[in-house]
C-alpha cells in the first residue's frame, strides 16, 4: 500500500521543475549590459558596437535654446557697447561731423601747438611751414571765467581745432605742448581720440636760466 503513493507526494519539499528559458520571450539588455556584451559571441552572431546607448532625439532641441539665448546676450552686449561708444570721443562719430573746407589746402601732416596756462587753453594747428589751418580757444568754444582753465574745456578746444584742420585733409600731427595748465593731457588725448595720428609729443615749455629779473611778488 505504501508503494502505491505518488513520488511527488513522497517528497513534498522538492521544487517543481520550471519551464525552459528558451520558451520565454527574449529580454532586452539594459544600457550597462549592452555595453558589456559588445563584441561577445552569441548564438545569433556577434553583437555589433551599435548596441550601445544612442543619443535620444529629445537631447538635440535642448541645446538650441541655449545658443539662441547666447546670441541674444551677444546682440544686447553689442548694442550697449555701441551706445557707450557714441558717448565717447570715438573716431567714427567725430569723423562724420568733419566738413571739407571750401579752400581746402590738402595738408596731410601738420603741427599742433597746445598752449595751456592757468587761465586758458589755446590750440593752434599749422602745416609743416607754420601756416595756420585751424585754431580754437576756451573762450571761442563758449566757456567763461574759471571754467576756461578746466580739463574739459581743453578737450573741447582740441576737438574744435582738429575739426577745422581735418577739413583741409589733416591726418598726422606733431604735438608741441607749452605751459603748466590743467589742459595739457586732456588736449592731447582729444587730438588722438578724434582720429589724428600723433607722431611726436614734445614739451616746449620755456625754462629761464636766470637771465631776466622776475616780477615783484603779487600783493593780495
Amino acid at each position: 500500500m505504501a508503494e502505491s503513493k505518488d513520488p511527488a507526494e513522497a517528497n513534498p519539499e522538492e521544487p517543481k521543475p520550471t519551464e525552459p528559458e528558451s520558451t520565454t520571450a527574449p529580454v532586452e539588455p539594459s544600457e550597462g549590459e549592452a555595453m558589456a556584451v559588445v563584441g561577445e559571441e552569441h548564438p545569433g552572431g556577434v553583437v555589433s558596437k551599435e548596441t550601445g546607448p544612442k543619443p535620444t532625439p529629445e537631447a538635440k532641441p535642448a541645446v538650441k535654446p541655449v545658443k539662441k539665448a547666447a546670441k541674444k546676450k551677444k546682440e544686447e552686449s553689442t548694442r550697449v557697447a555701441a551706445a557707450t561708444e557714441s558717448l565717447s570721443l570715438s573716431p567714427e562719430v567725430e569723423k562724420a561731423k568733419v566738413v571739407k573746407a571750401k579752400g581746402s589746402k590738402n595738408v596731410h601732416s601738420g603741427i599742433a601747438h597746445v598752449l595751456s596756462t592757468f587761465n586758458n587753453t589755446i590750440v593752434t594747428i599749422t602745416d609743416m611751414k607754420g601756416n595756420v589751418i585751424g585754431w580754437s580757444s576756451a573762450g571761442k568754444v563758449g566757456f567763461k571765467g574759471s571754467r576756461k582753465s578746466t580739463a574739459y574745456a581743453a578737450q573741447m578746444v582740441a576737438q574744435d581745432a582738429s575739426r577745422q584742420a581735418m577739413g583741409h585733409g589733416l591726418k598726422e600731427v606733431e604735438v608741441l605742448v607749452r605751459g603748466p595748465g590743467a589742459g595739457r593731457e586732456s588736449a592731447v588725448r582729444a587730438l588722438q581720440a578724434i582720429g589724428l595720428d600723433l607722431t611726436v609729443i614734445r614739451d616746449v615749455t620755456p625754462v629761464p636760466h636766470n637771465g631776466c629779473r622776475p616780477p615783484k611778488p603779487r600783493r593780495v
